[in-house]
């Protein structure tokens, strides 16, 4: 239940639409209780013939007339309410969606480390649904029936307060039996979501590597895995299903030996005169208007437990703790880019092992810098870490003698561009790739930046030009023509710090060649840092630092290194004698 009063606190914005609907479910509520009293009144009219009295016919005219208008009332307000009510489910959807996308999006880098992205998009799908269906059903007929309740009980009271004591105990008895089991069930249900969600975490994770699977011949297996996710739901839906039918069955029993005992009390009372035909109707008909609800509370009741064991997936993620941004320190802008590390360590958790250990090493503003070194030493997690996706363990990083703990990581990651081995785009046009880093950039500005990218001369041949849709993640376009976009993106964005993570190692000759001059382009005037596994590609770096098991091996320049007998010295050597090979083998063809 803390968790839907959490969907209130967080939603209190539309509380216009929750005192709109609550209100409309009042006057249903209101009119709702107008006809037994009503037909109370005829009743007791006709029972004036049987003593040979006059009956008053104004007064039997009065009152069919007033159920009338009390049923055209009840028919207004409860699908004007209905319409505030799906105003309010559509809205809550738009508000708690932008509230867990935006909350998402802020999350550090570790959790999506750990979290499958299908399964993310799953919970967001599944808790928005349960809890949206959830308050629709509420605000459209819960309050109402809430609301006649409480009516219906008071008019009882009015009449016969026996009667009206044991229909009040209904509720206590029904809300007792339902949460007996209520801890169990959600258990169940907690279950049956965390299967689905891998099941569907995993669907979108292959529908996104698609060719991989068809070309590997894992279609059957995938399928397997998926099917056998949903099995398990449905193995565990099977007990849980009879724990809340078999309770189902208790709560109802009881509940109709209580009805039995109202209806003898009412039918005994009036034989003995405590009660005229028209209040021993009158209260039949009350206790069959509270029967109504209270069977349909299980409905209700079962709604509401979905949407309480969802919505704890919900605030699971929502309670995740988001990335620390500093608060801004005045002048900071970030010119230069001189970075520096001092004595460094980082693990990814606190049980993992070290991946850097107090490495240290300088780079100064405008110049190029290419880090080497077998996979797995910390490359890439140096790049990790000067854009802020995650926290050094110990040491510091600076930019412009300014530690990067104390920047926000917005500005920290607007002074940087980065180009990745692997081009990410988005599906849209060329112009929006290209201008992602800078939405507002002008038509003319992207052209500069594609021409600077080599991209320009392919883009014009597309019908469409600069307004071609690519697809997702730019599948109608070659490995070649992505990189060059995403290198135009990097040049129109103009930061200061430049990226190149395995730029160029995907690449044919060719398109290594106009990628390379691009990169060339790119990299004037800005501090770069490489990963490059293709040596050919650093050959022209200011300096090579070399990284072993997380640490600084060497540093020089590659005329320095490349007799040095390190690491560098010792690629060149096996890259040297691959080439030889490659070379011998397409003389002898």
């Amino acid at each position: 239940m803390k968790s839907l009063l959490r969907i209130i606190q967080i939603t209190r914005q539309l509380w216009p639409l929750y005192a709109a609907v609550s209100s409309f479910s009042i006057l249903v509520a209101v009119a709702s209780q107008v006809q037994p009293i009503l037909t109370k009144t005829i009743i007791d009219q006709l029972t004036l013939i049987i003593g040979d009295q006059a009956v008053n016919l104004t007064i039997v005219v009065a009152c069919v007339v007033a159920i009338f208008l009390a049923d055209v009332a009840t028919t207004l307000f409860s699908n004007i309410g209905g319409y505030f009510g799906d105003i309010l489910q559509a809205r809550l959807r738009k508000s708690l969606s932008e509230r867990y996308y935006e909350h998402i999006l802020r999350l550090p880098q570790s959790y999506y480390d750990r979290e499958m992205t299908g399964k993310i998009i799953s919970r967001l799908n599944r808790s928005i649904d349960q809890i949206t269906n959830f308050a629709q059903a509420f605000s459209n007929n819960f309050l109402q029936f809430i609301f006649s309740t409480i009516l219906s009980l008071a008019i009882v009271f009015w009449y016969s307060w026996p009667v009206g004591i044991m229909l009040t105990l209904l509720y206590p008895i029904f809300i007792w039996l339902t949460l007996r089991t209520s801890s169990k069930w959600q258990n169940y249900q907690a279950q049956i979501n965390e299967n689905v969600d891998i099941a569907n975490g995993r669907f979108a994770e292959v529908i996104g590597q698609i060719k991989v699977v068809k070309s590997f011949g894992r279609q059957a297996r995938e399928l397997d895995v998926f099917q056998k996710r949903y099995q398990k739901a449905i193995d565990v839906t099977h007990p849980q299903s009879r724990l809340w039918h078999k309770q189902d069955v208790i709560r109802r029993l009881i509940l109709n030996l209580i009805f039995l005992a109202v209806y003898a009390y009412i039918f005994i009372a009036a034989t003995q005169g405590k009660y005229s035909l028209g209040v021993t109707v009158l209260l039949i008909q009350y206790a069959a208007m509270i029967r109504v609800p209270i069977f349909s509370i299980s409905f209700m009741v079962d709604m509401m437990q979905r949407a309480i064991a969802n919505t704890r997936d919900y605030f699971a993620a929502i309670d995740e703790i988001p990335e620390v941004s500093a608060i801004k320190l005045a002048g900071l802008n970030i010119e230069r880019a001189d970075i520096e590390f001092s004595q460094v360590d980082f693990r990814y958790n606190k049980k993992d092992r070290k991946v850097l250990s107090g490495l240290s090493f300088k780079v100064s503003a405008g110049s190029k810098v290419a880090l080497v070194g077998e996979s797995g030493q910390g490359k890439t997690t140096i790049i990790n870490l000067i854009l802020g996706l995650y926290r050094t363990s110990s040491g510091f990083i600076k930019i412009d003698n300014k530690d990067i703990a104390d920047m926000p990581l917005g500005d920290l990651r607007q002074a940087s561009a980065v180009v990745f081995q692997e081009p990410a785009l988005f599906s849209g046009t060329v112009r929006e790739n290209i201008a992602y880093g800078v939405p507002k950039a002008s038509l003319v500005d992207v052209k500069k930046a594609a021409k600077a990218a080599n991209a320009h001369e392919f883009i014009q041949k597309f019908d469409k030009g600069y307004s071609t849709p690519i697809g997702e993640r730019g599948l109608k376009l070659s490995g070649g023509q992505k990189q060059r976009l995403a290198i135009a993106r990097a040049l129109l964005k103009d930061a200061p710090i430049l990226i190149l993570d395995e730029a160029t190692s995907s690449l044919d000759t060719r398109s290594e060649r106009l990628v390379q001059q691009a990169l060339d382009r790119l990299m004037k005037g800005r501090t770069t840092i490489i990963i490059a596994h293709r040596l050919s590609t650093i050959s022209e770096v200011d300096q090579i630092i070399t990284i072993k098991d997380g640490q600084v091996d060497e540093a020089g320049s590659p005329t320095e290194l490349a007799t040095s007998g390190g690491i560098y010295d010792q690629l060149l050597t096996l890259q040297a004698s691959h080439d030889k090979k490659k070379l011998k083998n397409y003389e002898i063809s």
